[in-house]
């Protein structure tokens, strides 16, 4: 099923389809499934106890969907790991996770060490800076999974209402899709242009699948995953779900400017191995970018370097955890360095 259209009639659900908790559990215990909640959080103590606490009361102790709520953490600076774990998660430092393998400090590096840590045969991911978390947030993506047994990938969508010099906008907070994956996706992968949200944080993957995807460290994670999933799964295996709205801290320009500029080495590097480019984009020139202060234009660079992880299955420790017969690994190891970064980024 590689027709947008079809697939946005066919594949496209409301979270209100699916409030019958208990009859997601009965689903769940039915197929003897397991479902783990991962939140990659790098300082969001202002949040992360109203989301845990909230999912934990609701999906947890009222209804036994969830086994386990886990929260990875990037090296937050402040009370986001106490206040998790006072919530309720088992909270986990990325950098503890697999120790040999190194760490980056990016949200895609915490969604590939969740696949190893986590025993969930479904891992949901949400974003920690939600504040009007809610109980949808989880049954609206779980719901087509347990619902449609040929899905194994179900992204959100939603408004994302924003509040910019006093003005409300309705929608706002998508710009890099807008200005850059939309117009990518036309270009070179219309069947994806179906997503309403590509980028959106929340999604619930099927274990089979995540474990044999690459694992972008940064920013990136969320498109390679549509380029890859699509091409060895096709469009069908994908669904979305409205969520109506996301509250969350909205991001300026020049924040947005190095996201982009991270997704764009991936989306260069999708395009050589597909045999587009002859050569992916290098970014040894470091993002440039400027700021006004006291009048005065001032130069910034940002050495952005967006490492890719190997599919979790391809790695010994996992296949040992999980007791998968070895196998021999065809495909290339991306090099793994270092992310350098000068200036600031959060």
């Amino acid at each position: 099923m590689d027709k947008p259209g079809q697939w946005l009639e066919t594949n496209t659900f409301h979270h209100g389809q699916f409030t019958d908790v208990a009859e997601l559990v009965r689903r769940k215990n039915e197929g003897q499934l397991t479902l783990s909640l991962c939140i990659p959080t790098l300082n969001e103590a202002r949040t992360i106890a109203q989301v845990v606490a909230q999912l934990r009361a609701e999906l947890q102790e009222h209804y036994p969907l969830l086994d386990e709520i886990a929260v990875i953490d990037s090296g937050s600076m402040d009370q986001t790991r106490t206040l998790a774990a006072a919530a309720g998660a088992d909270v986990y430092r990325a950098a503890d996770i697999l120790p040999d393998m190194g760490h980056y400090c990016g949200k895609g590096e915490n969604l590939w060490k969740a696949i190893y840590q986590l025993k969930g045969d479904i891992i949901i991911f949400l974003d920690g800076d939600i504040t009007n978390m809610h109980p949808r947030f989880v049954t609206g993506l779980v719901g087509p999974l347990l619902h449609r047994p040929e899905l194994g990938y179900v992204k959100s969508f939603y408004e994302r209402p924003v509040c910019r010099d006093g003005i409300d906008g309705a929608l706002g907070g998508g710009r890099v899709t807008e200005i850059l994956i939309r117009p990518f996706f036309s270009l070179y992968f219309p069947e994806l242009t179906a997503m309403i949200q590509p980028l959106s944080g929340e999604y619930a993957v099927r274990r089979h699948i995540l474990e044999r995807l690459a694992f972008p460290v940064g920013y990136g994670v969320e498109t390679a995953h549509l380029i890859d999933v699509h091409a060895t799964y096709g469009l069908g295996v994908f669904g979305q779900t409205d969520l109506e709205q996301r509250h969350h801290r909205s991001r300026t320009n020049r924040e947005l400017g190095r996201m982009s500029y991270a997704v764009l080495q991936v989306l260069g590097r999708r395009l050589q191995q597909r045999g587009i480019l002859l050569e992916a984009p290098q970014a040894h020139a470091g993002l440039q970018q400027f700021y006004l202060e006291d009048g005065q234009y001032h130069q910034e660079r940002f050495e952005i370097v967006e490492q890719e992880r190997p599919p979790m299955r391809e790695v010994a420790a996992y296949r040992e955890k999980r007791g998968l017969v070895p196998q021999v690994i065809s495909r290339r190891r991306l090099g793994i360095r270092p992310m350098v970064v000068t200036g600031t980024w959060q």
